[in-house]
């Protein structure tokens, strides 16, 4: 906090940012799957944009999108959520409890509670105890997974069952939803392999085949997000604790009332996220998650802290997970698509003037390229590591410009604006 008074010195002004118009991200689409479609007439990896990949793609993409989704309400109202790992931890095995005896939605309702507890916690313990937000969310991360594990034991533990110590029984799915005509003429178009056309048939395809009830849950949730978080008094009470809580308490509001609302929110969102890749994979096991809170966290980041940034990176993540799901030939064409993504992103960065990151996103690319044209397959070790590398490159080296809200981990006191 600035404590002295400058006379007489103006502050430089600042370059307003330009807003990029939604016809922009479209051309930036379908530019991003003109270049995809090429890779796949090239290299015959016909898997990239196929109608299957893009269910697998939107069914990992969710349980991301929902941890990056909590990680955005804590945030946004100043409060740092690295427990979001845990919290989906918690939110998968009270899918897997619940969803065993009472069925899936009911296995959903309480991987939100526990979740939501999950936020609860973290809330007590940042926002009333001031403790430090990393140190917390770490704390929450440890103990989440040991004590999924204890509650496992003592539940399923009789092998009648059908479970075991580190999973439980089989669990039921929720309904899938098809649109039959349109279905068919998508797949028809599909398999005529047509460039771009195919490519774009592949894609719709995969967004009205086989669809979860799930996974349209999740997208109401992130457009509602959007609407209660910029469109709503409460949003932006909520928001301005993430940004100036010291004027927004001024102004009336409870800073802590939101804090807590904020984080008890995240929770939930990342218990759903857990709750939900239980269903998909049909029972809950010891390190299911398998670190998806962080990739959650990481593709909020790559945002800058907003859902639709959020959502594009929790689809590259989806879409590289799908990729491996499918076999090594597309993780192998992959490289090619990772090489030339690296090379467009070092374009941007020169633009912007970012010489060291452009450097290293030349010299990437270029390496990644040599590996396709010099090998014919990966190895199988590297197939399953495939998304998480991919996703942590491009996002660590596409993003900039990221605003993160002011107040962010800060600890808050209330009165201490004087």
């Amino acid at each position: 906090m600035t404590t002295g008074l400058t006379v007489g010195v103006e502050p430089a002004p600042q370059r307003r940012q330009r807003r990029i118009r939604p016809s922009a991200y479209l051309l930036a689409s379908l530019g991003a799957l003109a270049i995809v479609s090429l890779v796949r007439v090239f290299t015959g990896a016909t898997d990239l944009t196929s109608s299957g990949t893009m269910e697998a793609a939107l069914t990992a993409a969710v349980p991301i999108a929902l941890a990056g989704l909590g990680g955005l309400w804590a945030e946004r109202a100043g409060v740092v959520n690295i427990g979001l790992e845990g919290m989906m931890v918690l939110g998968t095995w009270g899918a897997g409890y619940a969803g065993f005896h009472l069925g899936p939605w009911a296995g959903i309702a309480f991987g939100v509670v526990l979740g939501a507890l999950g936020g609860l916690l973290h809330a007590v313990a940042t926002v009333t105890f001031g403790v430090d937000h990393i140190v917390s969310g770490v704390a929450i991360n440890l103990l989440a997974p040991g004590l999924a594990l204890f509650l496992n034991k003592l539940a399923f533990s009789d092998p009648a069952l059908g479970g075991g110590e580190k999973q439980s029984p089989r669990l039921q799915d929720v309904y899938h939803v098809t649109i039959p005509g349109l279905s068919d003429l998508l797949n028809t178009i599909e398999d005529k392999h047509w460039w771009l056309v195919s490519d774009v048939a592949g894609l719709l395809g995969g967004l009205v085949t086989n669809v979860s009830l799930l996974t349209i849950l999740a997208v109401l949730l992130l457009f509602g997000s959007v609407f209660v978080l910029w469109r709503t008094p409460f949003g932006l009470r909520l928001r301005s604790c993430g940004e100036a809580p010291v004027a927004a308490e001024s102004l009336g509001v409870n800073v802590y009332k939101y804090k807590y609302a904020a984080v008890i929110a995240s929770g939930a969102f990342a218990g759903l996220g857990g709750a939900i890749l239980a269903i998909f994979s049909s029972q809950f096991r010891d390190g299911q998650t398998a670190g998806r809170g962080y990739i959650g966290l990481a593709a909020m980041i790559f945002g800058n802290w907003r859902p639709g940034g959020l959502a594009a990176g929790a689809g590259l993540f989806g879409y590289t997970d799908a990729m491996q799901l499918r076999g090594a030939d597309a993780v192998h064409a992959l490289l090619l698509l990772l090489c030339i993504a690296l090379l467009v992103v070092a374009v941007f960065q020169l633009r912007a003037g970012q010489r060291t990151l452009a450097i290293v996103a030349t010299v990437l690319g270029v390496l990644f390229g040599w590996w396709f044209f010099a090998t014919d397959a990966l190895p199988s070790e590297l197939v399953g590591a495939a998304p998480y590398v991919v996703t942590l490159l491009v996002l660590a080296l596409a993003s900039q410009r990221l605003r993160m809200p002011k107040a962010d981990g800060q600890v808050y006191r209330k009165g201490e604006g004087g």
